[in-house]
Formats: C-alpha cells, structure tokens, sequence
C-alpha cells in the first residue's frame, strides 16, 4: 500500500499519514509512503514504513516532465492500492498510471482533506476508484461543487486520533514539568487556555487574544498560550500577534511557544483547547487530540470542527463571533470541569478499519474495470 503526498513535515494531512502508515504496520501490512521528504520521514521510518523520496509536491508544470520517471517508479513498487492525498502527487500519479496496461494498474483511491478551489485542478482528487471526505461538511461541499465526482464512491471517514498517545492517563512526568516551566515561568500556577496550530490569520489567534483580554479584565485567573510555527512567509504575522498582546497589556498573560513536537504533554497541562478558525475548516485535528486526552475544548459551531464537537462535546460550540458566548463558555468552563469521552468513530483504528474496507473496494472495481 503506497501513500503519495507532496512532503513529510508538520501539518494535519503529514501528521495524520504518518500515524495511519504506522497503523497498517501493526495490522501486518506492507506501508510504502512517497514524498520529497521532510521532518517526518524518520518516525515514518522509525515505525518500519519504507519511505520513497520523489518530487510530487511543486505546483510547476515541471512536474509533468517526472510522470514517465514516477510510471517507471511504481512499476518497480507495484502496490495494489495507491491513496493520493494532495492535489499535484494525485495528477501525477494519475497520469503515470492511465497508460499503464490495466492488469499492472494499481487501484487508486483519494482523500478530500481539504475544501479545495472549485476548478478542474481540484477536481482531480475525485478520479479514483474510491474517495474518502474526512468530514460531513467536505462530502457536502464535494456534491455541491463537484457534480461530476460519483457521489456512490464516495464515503466520510473521521481523522483518527491515535489514543496509545494521546489519552486522558498520558501524564507527562515531573522531569518534563520542571523543564516546561523552567522555560516559561508565567505559565506555572494558573489554569491554561491553549490556543494550539499554526500561525495564520484565518486560524484565529488574533480573536484569541481579544477572549484573553475579555477574561483577564474580568478577573479571571488564567493564562493564554499560542502553540504553533509561523506559515512560511508570513513570519511578520508572528509580531504582529506579540504587539497585539502588549498593546492590550497581556505580555504577563499570553505565551507564545512556537512550534513544540510535545503537543501531547501540553494539552494534558491545558484546562481549555480552541479550535477559533475564520474560516470554516475541513476537519480539525487539534478537536479530537484534546478531546481524547479529556481536556475540553471552545470552537465556533461550523465546519469540520463543529462536526467534532456535537459528537463528542456539545458544551464546547459557541456561535462565530459572538465574543460574549465566547467568554462566558470559558467561564463556565473553568468554573466546573466536565467530563469528556472521545467517541469511537474519531480514533486511529476506526479509521485504519474503515479505510481498508475502502481499499479492498477500490481493488475489487480496478479488477471488474480491467475486464
């Protein structure tokens, strides 16, 4: 089984490939992943996936010039399942795979991860056997934007948090408490509101801020930590957020701990996670992280992470932009901890369980294709 994306660094579709391939491992399966690389490709390897490096991840026509080498490629390979999960490796793997003569082609199967652009480009992601939308609301907004795409194969499959790490019994130990706080002394002794992704302005930190200025001008004891690298290219964003703090007067209130790859061990300091994206967002894999470690979570009732939380924790939905709503949840929040279960259909192995179910369908319509 061959996963495509276009690079193995930080981010939900790299994060959530690499659980997944280590995942088919432990069911016995052989997992092959290919990208151009990155920060990830160790633990893939590490977790005893083998890992092809190829450059499926530039949005440049000199892409097509490598389908002849990538045909060439996965003829070595041959896997009976290839799962594109990005746009420029899946016309690349589409293109390399069409002439192959149909008893040699692998099925093919796709993932919507995200709510793409509505052209011909994005509407590649649907020429699989089989595609898989991680949320209702990306099902939905494939059959309003992409009629052509046969609604019959396409399923909703849960990203699925893998509840070995992140689980309410996963407590870090005192040596790592000591390191934490050694680091960032303000955040020691009072609760912790974590506003935890990457830094971009649709993803809500700004908004974050004014929550925090809300509470500590109520008096309420709490400090405000922003967890996340910076988009490349948009460093100044970064700044703008610290100057936004201390304009407000909250540099005693609000952290910001940039990029961390111990996440786990920070929401299970964290008293409150927030999902506050401008935009609505295709799934929202922070949600189920927190949510499996018992920490409540605050998201605006839309999108991918709304989805989430009505399953999981209703209590956490406030409406988009109603910052009064926004702050009184938190309130009460802080004020009676509830108590939190992550359901089923939101874990790594209901998702490896119900994927494979994909995979053994897309081979049997690519064996009555080839006939």
């Amino acid at each position: 089984m061959l996963q495509v994306l276009p690079e193995l660094n930080s981010g939900g579709v790299e994060r959530g490939t690499v659980d997944f391939a280590a995942e088919l491992v432990r069911r016995g399966h052989e997992s092959l992943v290919m990208s151009a690389g990155g920060g990830l490709v160790k633990q893939l390897e590490d977790e005893s996936s083998t890992h092809i490096e190829f450059p499926v991840h530039k949005k440049s026509l000199s892409s097509l010039f490598k389908v002849s080498a990538l045909r060439k490629q996965l003829l070595e390979l041959s896997p009976d399942i290839i799962h594109v999960r990005s746009r420029v490796p899946a016309w690349m793997v589409w293109l390399a795979i069409r002439k192959l003569p149909k008893v040699e082609r692998p099925a093919l199967v796709s993932t919507f991860h995200g709510l793409y652009s509505i052209n011909r480009y994005s509407e590649i992601m649907g020429y699989g056997d089989q595609v898989i939308a991680i949320s209702q609301c990306v099902y939905d907004y494939i059959l309003t934007n992409y009629p052509r795409i046969d609604k019959d194969k396409i399923s909703i499959i849960h990203r699925g948090v893998d509840t070995r790490q992140f689980n309410s019994q996963a407590v870090p130990d005192e040596e790592w408490k000591a390191r934490f706080f050694q680091s960032s002394p303000k955040l020691q002794g009072k609760p912790l509101l974590l506003m935890p992704g990457r830094l971009s302005r649709w993803k809500g930190q700004l908004q974050f801020i004014e929550l925090m200025d809300n509470l500590i001008g109520q008096g309420v004891s709490c400090h405000g930590v922003i967890v996340g690298g910076a988009t490349p290219g948009k460093e100044n964003y970064l700044q703008e957020l610290k100057n936004e703090a201390a304009k407000r007067q909250l540099t005693e209130h609000v952290s910001f701990l940039g990029h961390r790859s111990d996440i786990d061990k920070i929401y299970s300091m964290s008293s409150i996670v927030f999902n506050l994206s401008q935009h609505a967002e295709p799934f929202g894999r922070t949600v189920i992280e927190a949510l499996a470690m018992g920490v409540p979570v605050v998201s605006y009732e839309y999108g991918g992470p709304a989805e989430s939380l009505r399953i999981c924790f209703p209590q956490g939905l406030v409406p988009l932009g109603d910052s009064e709503a926004l702050t009184e949840t938190v309130k009460t929040l802080l004020a009676n901890k509830p108590d939190i279960h992550l359901h089923s259909s939101f874990t790594l192995q209901k998702q490896a369980e119900a994927t494979l179910d994909i995979y053994q369908r897309a081979i049997a319509i690519n064996k009555t294709n080839d006939k």
